[in-house]
């Protein structure tokens, strides 16, 4: 298997190219890059840094990966931007690594990178994931496995996303997103289940309604998330799914994205 660099691409004697790599007209490949088996590089993009990308992906014109990080504490410490395999980075997208001495920014495997996203320092991102068009992650946040972001998002540093879960396009996220939810607005506010997500994933009907179960408990009862944890231990099956919501709302520290729906009356 070749590579194949366009006459017109500048590529550093060294970078580390595997074999059937191409590199379109006018891309830049710098020191210290490397790049997987079978991946396309296309026009015009900048590959720089400490930055590894894995196997058989694809980055489109325009595309900056692994440029110094837009964080003024950064003063040229040696950091890292990892990609994994499979994954597709659209037209004009920008992923920077970490911050701090030897802090890494990783992208994990199979995800799409809509055009004009962008990824800051110091950000994971897991697998199976979907970033729309101009989704704009601050440094710090953290995307879990098969989540989605609409267009035009923003998340706030230190944010985490639940696996499974979904913001709706132009939402303002400040606030941990749960796993396994629905949500949107400014801010992000919780509308209910994935419902569609969990089907497709063929998360088991039964599991499917404890979480509704839990999720009427924690968003819709009026009680705070300390007291709905409690009372969802006492009410609800410990599935898998179940005992992964609680463990992630007992790891927020920026606090947890509440309901839009006032909580009920009846008794």
């Amino acid at each position: 298997m070749n590579t194949r660099i366009h006459s017109t691409a500048l590529v550093s004697r060294k970078a580390q190219l595997s074999g059937d790599v191409s590199v379109g007209p006018y891309s830049v490949i710098a020191d210290g890059v490397s790049v997987g088996e079978g991946t396309r590089i296309g026009a015009h993009c900048v590959v720089e840094g400490n930055t590894a990308i894995g196997k058989n992906c694809e980055i489109f014109t325009g595309a900056v990966v692994g440029s110094r990080p837009q964080d003024l504490k950064y003063k040229g410490e040696k950091t890292y931007l990892e990609v994994g395999d499979n994954n597709i980075i659209r037209e004009y997208c920008t992923l920077n690594p970490g911050t701090e001495e030897g802090s890494r920014t990783v992208v994990g495997n199979n995800n799409l990178i809509m055009a004009y996203s962008h990824i800051a320092h110091d950000c994971r991102i897991g697998s199976n994931c979907v970033l729309a068009n101009g989704a704009t992650l601050a440094g710090h946040v953290s995307i879990e496995d098969m989540a989605v972001i609409g267009g035009l998002v923003a998340i706030h540093q230190f944010v985490r996303m639940g696996k499974l879960s979904i913001v709706g396009g132009c939402s303002k996220v400040v606030q941990d997103i749960p796993p396994f939810s629905t949500c949107d607005g400014h801010p992000a506010l919780v509308y209910g289940l994935n419902l569609i997500g969990l089907r497709r994933h063929n998360i088991p009907r039964e599991s499917i309604g404890l979480l509704d179960d839990a999720f009427r408990i924690l968003f819709s009862s009026g009680l705070s998330i300390k007291h709905g944890v409690e009372k969802l231990a006492k009410e609800v099956r410990q599935t898998a799914e179940v005992a992964y919501l609680v463990e992630f709302i007992s790891k927020t520290e920026r606090g947890l994205s509440r309901s839009c729906r006032k909580p009920s009356t009846k008794t």
